[in-house]
């Protein structure tokens, strides 16, 4: 009897969890041992350098912080999953993902920042073979390829110079040296000056300048965002209505239900134009916007899922090939190379004759053939109802590799098993100084540019001449008189109206005490990695996260002092966490422009029996979450 030893899944039921406990040869400060049964704080109100380089071994700090920033922005809802994850890794996106045009900014946002600016560096290097400029390095390539067609060898050729990328990472940067992608002109692979003016980033397209690693590539997703239009309208306002502070409730706030909707602008401005055209909407053009409308809004939850899953396996070739500390630095590179072999030894003893005689085989198979396709696919979601989720290239041949957000959660899970809380990303400030970064330009002699056309292309031109237009007086902008006019009154409404939260908190109304402290003063909040200060009920106090009793758990206690705390759950007893909002999301549009200050948001969180706690006003908001997500032995399925 006593023999039964199966606790070892249950303790770590993921390959994320085993990473995180492992005992893994780089360290960094987050893993090795101090010795205390208290939680190590490693910088957690610091100046970025007084924190220890490296926090997490074979990881510098701004790339760790460019990880957990993107986190934040993608996390805002999760729960426990019961069943372990096919592929090993759990915090996947789940099937019935909540929507909400916020979160579609977020994966929109995100696709840009790996797919898009993948992209086109892929299509710069190509430019860069096609220009001749580096002359050695495109007769290289010319002639492989040629010699290669001459005597009918093109694709085991191309397929063993895939193999070689793959499985031998130096190949890479010997056959296409890196160079800045805002530095190369897409249409003539020579150098141009970035269309920021300056080079102050390395990996974005516009090479604006950024204080930390990964800023400027997520201003300009931002940027790219806020272009579109109708839906992205709702992205760019920040709809979340399944975040708001009182979810769908109608009456829960007065500031909220008479703030106007900005999505519904794109159709009023068409009715206006119908309008002011002669024309009238009649009856049956309004029979028709309802259903279209419905019929579009149907659509954007399969479409965002679309774009996550588009990133995701983007973000696990990419982790794949270039693995980041705890997961394995060979096996997967392995893995995919191996997943040629047979394709280079069918290419082998292949002829092209036989290669199109089989592929236009397969074309007619699958024109002619539906009926038996039809039946072969009834057959397996009979007998095996979840074939093709045991087929996705996730949980195959990429089974175990991980996306960003399992990335980054494997690694906050390092730092609660060492009991060091990974510090959070630094605060940004004021924007960085018009100038290139430190390293700008070197390393690019492969380029074979001078060094006077370099230097005029990375630096801001500084001999630029003052136009007669610029230097015109500017006309008075009478417009912005009546705007701050305008902005004055609504400060004046917003302060009227959430001052009267403090009267009906008093008086017993719970939405008016969640929204009790959310406007944010200017100062920097000291809080983490322990204890987060915010409201509960509209009461001030702190959130307590404990790891020293023998079940961890969260508390929230009105003076630090407290022995007592108004309330307690077990890390092990969360079933969900969910971030939201301080305001309702209109209610957060009027508020921060009129009033210029930050709006402090809050957390939902619900225990296994059901029983529900929201926090709300929390100083370091993502800190907390992502200490609850992380410290306990949950598997997490994002929502």
């Amino acid at each position: 009897e006593p023999e039964i030893v199966e606790a070892a899944p249950e303790e770590h039921p993921t390959d994320s969890h085993e990473l995180a406990n492992a005992d893994h040869e780089e360290k960094g400060a987050a893993q090795v041992d101090h010795g205390q049964t208290e939680v190590r704080d490693l910088g957690w109100n610091e100046n970025p350098s007084e924190i220890p380089n490296p926090v997490v071994g074979g990881l510098q700090n701004e790339e760790l912080w460019t990880l957990i920033r993107r986190f934040n922005k993608q996390m805002y809802h999760v729960k426990v999953l019961h069943e372990p994850p096919l592929g090993g890794l759990d915090l996947s996106i789940a099937d019935a993902e909540e929507f909400s045009p916020d979160k579609l900014r977020a994966n929109i946002e995100r696709l840009y920042m790996t797919v898009i600016v993948g992209l086109v560096g892929f299509w710069k290097h190509i430019a860069r073979l096609r220009s001749w400029r580096e002359r050695n390095r495109t007769i290289a390539f010319a002639t492989v390829y040629f010699s290669a067609w001459a005597i009918d060898f093109l694709v085991p050729t191309i397929i063993t110079f895939l193999i070689a990328l793959i499985a031998y990472p130096p190949t890479r940067t010997y056959c296409f040296p890196p160079a800045p992608i805002a530095l190369i002109d897409s249409k003539t692979g020579g150098v141009k000056k970035p269309t920021a003016g300056v080079l102050g980033s390395d990996n974005s397209l516009t090479g604006a300048p950024e204080k930390h690693q990964g800023e400027a590539v997520e201003q300009e997703a931002s940027s790219f965002v806020n272009s579109f239009t109708s839906i992205a309208i709702s992205g760019a306002a920040g709809k979340h209505p399944q975040g708001d502070p009182h979810g769908e409730e109608e009456g829960a706030s007065s500031l909220e239900d008479r703030a106007p909707d900005p999505t519904n602008m794109a159709l009023n401005a068409a009715d206006a134009k119908t309008k002011s055209s002669g024309g009238q909407p009649d009856a049956v053009h309004d029979k028709a916007k309802e259903p279209v409308a419905a019929a579009m809004w149907s659509k954007t939850r399969p479409v965002m899922h679309t774009i996550a899953d588009i990133s995701d396996g983007w973000e696990r070739f990419g982790n794949a090939l270039s693995p980041t500390p705890p997961f394995p630095k060979e096996r997967h590179r392995i893995q995919l190379a191996a997943a040629l072999v047979p394709i280079l030894l069918v290419s082998l003893f292949t002829s092209s004759y036989m290669f199109m005689k089989m592929n236009w085989l397969f074309v007619g198979f699958g024109f002619f053939a539906d009926p038996l396709i039809w039946r072969a696919l009834s057959y397996l979601n009979r007998e095996f109802p979840d074939w093709q989720k045991l087929l996705e290239i996730r949980n195959t041949l990429l089974k175990g590799v991980p996306t960003n957000a399992q990335l980054t959660v494997t690694l906050l899970r390092i730092g609660e098993a060492n009991k060091a809380p990974l510090p959070p990303p630094p605060y940004s400030g004021p924007p960085p100084p018009d100038a290139a970064h430190e390293a700008a330009g070197e390393g690019l002699e492969h380029l074979d540019i001078p060094d006077d056309e370099m230097a005029q292309a990375i630096h801001p031109d500084t001999t630029a001449v003052t136009t007669g237009m610029d230097g015109a007086p500017k006309k008075k902008q009478h417009g912005r008189r009546i705007l701050s006019a305008i902005k004055g009154v609504t400060k004046g409404g917003v302060e009227t109206v959430l001052g009267t939260d403090r009267l009906k908190a008093a008086a017993g109304a719970e939405h008016a005490k969640n929204r009790l402290g959310v406007l944010r003063s200017g100062n920097l909040v000291t809080a983490g990695p322990i204890d987060f200060p915010c409201r509960y009920k509209g009461k001030k106090g702190h959130a307590y996260i404990t790891t020293t009793a023998t079940s961890p758990a969260v508390s929230w206690t009105t003076e630090k002092e407290d022995i007592d705390p108004i309330f307690s759950i077990a890390i092990a007893d969360i079933a969900e966490i969910k971030k939201v909002g301080g305001l309702g999301w209109k209610t957060k549009l009027v508020v921060g422009w009129a009033t210029d200050r930050e709006i402090a948001d809050g957390l939902l969180i619900v225990d296994k029996d059901g029983n529900q706690k929201q926090l709300t006003a929390i100083a370091l908001r993502e800190e907390l979450f992502n200490r609850l997500i992380a410290l306990g032995k949950q598997m997490w399925e994002a929502w």
